[in-house]
């Protein structure tokens, strides 16, 4: 959902939310299908690291990564998804979905990625700030990554229209989404573009209250 997060949140659910299941444990077709998106991701990064975005190809990834082209293409149709596919947005829903029903959409959001984040940084650190790190850099990213946030928004605004007892495609529902997803594409540039400084959770968590409060006057 969040550029940033990338691992699932846990199945523990945050104050007053109604008690969740355990996911059951993926089967091994699974778990192979997820060991090798990971690897093509892993080889990715290391190349680019070396060589730069552009420089660094398909084949190339593929032969690091240890499968072929054609591999590399059936888990992600271009080179920007293997950066941008994020595995963990059916999840952040279904999470969003059991948060309780008269918590405000905002803070239910609140709650859902800055968990999301939190968990995203303990486990796979290096991951997230090379993605977020290359969104900030990489123009064919960001184009890129424009399309996939608005497959992301159509999932968003069914959700928050179930919560909400609307209809999903109301006006009000896309421009709440949209605002949504823009703001916390915002919060992880901002991230990246001041070196990772910041407390990635608190930034999502400041950008919430930006979003319910609107633009306070300067501090200073």
């Amino acid at each position: 959902m969040a550029a940033a997060p990338r691992t699932p949140p846990s199945a523990r659910s945050g104050p007053s939310a109604p008690p969740a299941q355990a996911e059951p444990r993926p089967g091994l077709r699974e778990r192979k299908k997820l060991k090798t998106r990971t690897a093509i991701r892993r080889a990715t990064y290391r190349l680019i690291a070396h060589q730069g975005y552009e420089a660094t190809t398909v084949e190339q990834i593929a032969e690091a990564a240890e499968v072929s082209p054609s591999t590399v293409f059936r888990y992600f149709p271009t080179k920007e998804d293997i950066v941008l596919t994020d595995e963990s947005d059916p999840v952040m829903l279904r999470e969003l979905r059991a948060r309780p029903p008269q918590e405000p959409p905002l803070e239910s959001l609140r709650y859902v990625v800055t968990e999301a984040a939190r968990l995203s940084l303990a486990h796979d650190r290096e991951g997230t700030l090379h993605r977020t790190r290359l969104i900030a850099q990489v123009p064919a990213l960001r184009a890129r990554m424009r399309e996939s946030t608005a497959t992301t928004g159509r999932m968003l605004c069914e959700v928050l229209a179930e919560r909400a007892g609307r209809d999903g495609v109301d006006l009000e529902v896309r421009v709440f989404a949209a605002a949504v997803l823009a703001a916390l594409h915002e919060a992880t540039v901002y991230w990246a573009e001041h070196d990772h400084q910041d407390d990635l959770p608190a930034l999502l968590a400041r950008t919430m209250t930006t979003l319910s409060q609107g633009l306070p006057p300067n501090p200073a």
